[in-house]
């Protein structure tokens, strides 16, 4: 049994070691609630990266979606004439029916078997039978038309119900994402608090001064430059928010030339170029799957709309992501 005196002693030593793992265990909640800039980051970048590419195919599907909706348009609208004249082939038809029907075919053939001559007689047949070859002529004639739209229709009409599937698909996708993003989005808040203005994402000359050339590369350049601190959005080409290959889409459109919405189709569509022939507007391409677009604006730097809570912003070309491959629209 230990001594009087050691007793407070004992008792202080074991409140100074729970104060210490009360401490301990109040620094690790702390940690835990309150991540550090750079874990906001990475969560963000891990996110992130799963992220893009399913965006990336959001506007691969939707383009082609829209492009077979305007497609079967086109195709009713070529077909339009031919439905007039089956509903009046119909109406036709459904005439003689009910003529057949109320005995209207019997009073005419009565009133022709009358007629006591029979040379009128034969040639009132023969009309009628001339009348007969030409409407089943006229009417089969429509109906080949018909089943013939019929079958192009068909797989159009099939691509597009496939497509919408797809699309309300990846819509489905984009929320669960865009909820995560978001909750994401306020730890970085809550990180850097909030912005200083557009010089914060547009920090050097933009596009570089010394690289001018007149080119339509330099005013898809400018055009993308002035875009710096607007909104990311998934899907979006301006006027005041983008995604990656929106912002190089709309610059290129300003220069007169049309590019697809999807960064993959955008570097399939262009010319290549190499690192060190790269001018203002050429287009830079990101990761193994072609999941991310910039636009070089001299000097080494690219505009790019980045990612969700971001803002567009001027980069160093390498510090964007692991560079794929270089391209020239145009």
């Amino acid at each position: 049994m230990a001594p009087a005196r050691a007793r407070p002693r004992v008792a202080r030593v074991l409140v100074g070691a729970l104060a210490v793992v009360l401490l301990v265990g109040l620094t690790a909640n702390a940690a835990y609630a309150d991540p550090s800039i750079s874990e906001i980051e990475r969560r963000i970048n891990a996110v992130w990266a799963g992220a893009e590419p399913l965006i990336e195919k959001y506007n691969r599907v939707h383009e082609k979606y829209e492009r077979n909706k305007a497609k079967q348009a086109e195709l009713l609208k070529e077909v339009r004439p031919f439905q007039r004249q089956v509903d009046l082939a119909r109406l036709r038809t459904g005439f003689i029916a009910a003529q057949i029907y109320r005995g209207g075919n019997a009073s005419a053939l009565s009133g022709i078997l009358s007629s006591g001559s029979p040379k009128v007689l034969a040639e009132q047949l023969t009309f009628l039978e001339y009348t007969a070859r030409q409407q089943h002529r006229q009417l089969a004639g429509v109906t080949e038309m018909m089943r013939e739209y019929d079958e192009k229709r068909a797989p159009v009409d099939a691509l597009v119900a496939e497509l919408a599937k797809q699309d309300a698909d990846l819509a489905a996708r984009r929320k669960v994402i865009m909820d995560k993003l978001d909750e994401l989005g306020q730890l970085r808040l809550q990180a850097y608090g909030t912005t200083n203005g557009t010089g914060a994402y547009r920090p050097w000359p933009c596009p570089a001064p010394d690289e001018y050339l007149p080119t339509k590369g330099w005013k898809a350049g400018q055009f993308a430059c002035q875009q710096a601190g607007d909104d990311y959005d998934m899907g979006a080409a301006g006027p005041s928010a983008w995604d990656c290959s929106g912002l190089t889409m709309a610059a290129w459109q300003q220069a007169g030339v049309s590019l697809p919405h999807n960064a993959e189709d955008q570097r399939h569509a262009i010319t290549s170029v190499k690192r060190v022939d790269l001018r203002v507007g050429d287009l830079v391409f990101y990761y193994s799957d072609l999941h991310h677009v910039a636009i070089y604006v001299g000097n080494g730097k690219v505009m790019h709309a980045p990612t969700w809570t971001d803002k567009v912003r001027m980069r160093v070309l390498e510090d964007v992501g692991p560079v794929h491959s270089y391209g020239r629209p145009g």
